[in-house]
């Protein structure tokens, strides 16, 4: 199982404490293999990118109407967090279902 998430990420921290085995990959360092990225897009879309964060705020419109695509290669911390990836699935953020369903 694979987490991607931030290492300041408080949510990536309470999944990866509740998932001991998961092996955490901080996307801002290490980035997230374009298949899995790709895969994350047409499974979740544009709620793969978070619309809420810092980082989009600092962004001008021309930035923002980039690909989505573009804008996680170029700023992996625009990610929704966490992406956890258990045998192929893929699952986004830590929510109950989330965390129901990797229980």
């Amino acid at each position: 199982m694979q987490l991607y998430g931030l290492k300041n990420c408080d949510t990536c921290r309470k999944a990866m404490k509740t998932l001991p085995n998961a092996t955490f990959v901080d996307v801002r360092t290490d980035g997230v293999p374009s298949d899995v990225l790709e895969r994350a897009l047409a499974k979740f879309g544009d709620a793969l990118v978070n619309t809420r964060s810092t980082t989009w705020r600092q962004l001008n419109n021309a930035e923002r109407q980039k690909p989505a695509m573009t804008l996680l290669v170029e700023n992996p911390s625009l990610m929704k967090r966490p992406l956890i990836e258990r045998d192929g699935e893929l699952f986004l953020s830590w929510s109950k279902d989330v965390q129901a369903a990797l229980a």
